[in-house]
């Protein structure tokens, strides 16, 4: 496993620094980053960045309707989730090539 049965400290430390840096590189990029979802056809739209923080509602003025607010309240409700869905897997194509990596990357049992 380990020459003399101990990790090297030194290289293990480096190792997570780089990682953490890599980490952190990857949490500005998705700062940086922009997804939208959608209802109705396009009727409704939420735009976030890949933190999760809204940066626009559009609503389509087809989707206004006086007498069914209740229809639109849905739409914005599923273009929500669509943007979150579309977040969760912006995050996990940046985040998961390194996470991956907590495994065999720092060699300790475990992680």
């Amino acid at each position: 496993m380990f020459p003399g049965g101990q990790p090297d400290m030194a290289r293990l430390l480096e190792q997570a620094q780089q990682m953490q840096q890599q980490l952190a590189a990857a949490q500005e990029q998705l700062a940086q980053e922009e997804v939208t979802g959608t209802a109705g056809g396009n009727l409704v739209s939420v735009t976030m960045t890949g933190q999760g923080e809204v940066t626009a509602v559009t609503i389509a003025p087809a989707a206004v309707d006086p007498d069914d607010v209740e229809s639109l309240q849905d739409l914005i409700v599923a273009a929500f989730r669509d943007a979150s869905r579309a977040v969760n897997e912006l995050t996990a194509s940046r985040m998961g090539p390194l996470a991956g990596g907590l495994g065999g990357g720092l060699g300790l049992p475990g992680l």
